[in-house]
């Protein structure tokens, strides 16, 4: 997974197709600061507030993440979206609605930063489009506490693969194999991420899903410390192709993976 890094410079614009930033929605914001803040050593300052109350992590001064405010009365799950990067967020989203996806939200603009939507792929798994202009996205990656990979949970990849390569462009690369349904997606040559056929191993209350992985410098230790600050273990850490794995969840519930030495 180390070649799926790019250089995030200030000036790194993404080949469309590229996961460019992650966000979560939560209920309480505040309370979900205090439980990333303590387990990744992000601050945060105030973005744009288009959608509602929302706020950017940072890393040691860079932008790693945003999180927002899901308003009372939306029964969205409470989850960390992907944002792939287009260089034309409304054309991206008609490719969307042809393909057979859904666009939930947008395409509008936020404030200065950029413009965005927010999409379901036809097996209903959500992710956000992001047209950059003042915010390229996340700016660091590589070190703990920086998002490292995104993958997509899912039924099946066969036709769900066939989706997001015409909508983005994706070189698809299948595992070749009877009981392991996967497809890496590359743009350039480069894998930029993943998806996981499950079958029926998909969890019935979530569905198809993209899945968020963050770096860390101890799995064990990371365990610990989620359940000390309110959150579960969903799965212990386990040997992985690609380094120690092992899926947590944060107090209000959203999912998201942990890689120690990401490889």
């Amino acid at each position: 997974m180390t070649e799926a890094r790019e250089p995030a410079g200030p000036h790194a614009r993404r080949a469309p197709g590229t996961p460019c930033w992650v966000s979560l929605m939560a209920h309480g914001l505040a309370a979900t600061e205090e439980f990333y803040g303590e387990l990744f050593g992000w601050e945060f300052r105030p973005g744009p507030q288009q959608l509602g109350p929302y706020v950017r992590a940072l890393l040691d001064g860079h932008e790693v993440a945003g999180m927002g405010q899901l308003p009372p009365d939306r029964r969205l799950p409470i989850a960390w979206t992907p944002y792939l990067a287009s260089d034309d967020v409304d054309q991206t989203a008609d490719a969307v609605r042809l393909c057979g996806g859904t666009v939930a939200v947008g395409p509008l603009d936020a404030a200065e930063a950029g413009r965005l939507a927010i999409a379901a792929d036809p097996s209903g798994a959500v992710f956000g489009i992001w047209q950059c202009a003042a915010h390229l996205g996340t700016a660091i990656t590589g070190v703990p506490g920086t998002p490292a990979w995104n993958e997509l949970v899912t039924f099946e990849t066969e036709s769900v693969s066939k989706f997001y390569s015409t909508v983005f462009g994706y070189e698809r690369e299948p595992v070749l194999s009877a009981d392991f349904d996967y497809v890496t997606l590359h743009l350039d040559g480069r894998p930029v991420a993943g998806l996981h056929g499950v079958g029926h191993g998909l969890p019935r209350d979530r569905g198809p899903h993209w899945q968020t992985y963050f770096e860390v410098a101890d799995a064990d230790a990371t365990m610990r410390q989620v359940a000390d600050l309110g959150g579960r273990v969903v799965r212990q850490p386990h040997d992985s192709p690609h380094g120690l794995v092992a899926t947590v969840a944060d107090p209000e519930g959203a999912e998201f993976s942990v890689i120690q030495n990401p490889h």
